[in-house]
């Protein structure tokens, strides 16, 4: 079987955890990208799940204060400069 080279640019660190992951497995980079490729072509796609992530609750939240905000602009302090915001929150400290 004649064989060809990949570049691929990875994090570092991603790179390393990989490399560990698949040393414990007994796998090599090059195996596991390979069992990754036939995964690929046997599904006819990504071999997993591929979406967007769902927000936290704590997320959800805050879209929603945000959204809130947004549509009720005039009921909110607002602020001309970050210096300002600065300025007030000292003045009550």
């Amino acid at each position: 079987m004649a064989t060809t080279n990949i570049s691929v640019r990875v994090d570092s660190a991603l790179k390393q955890e990989a490399e560990e992951l698949f040393g414990d497995l007994g796998l090599s980079m090059s195996s596991a990208i390979n069992m990754f490729l036939r995964s690929a072509i046997n599904h006819n796609g990504i071999p997993f799940e591929v979406k967007r992530p769902e927000p936290n609750a704590e997320t959800r939240a805050a879209l929603s204060e945000y959204e809130e905000m947004r549509k009720n602009s005039g009921s909110y302090k607002r602020y001309g400069s970050f210096d300002e915001i600065i300025d007030e929150v000292l003045a009550d400290a």
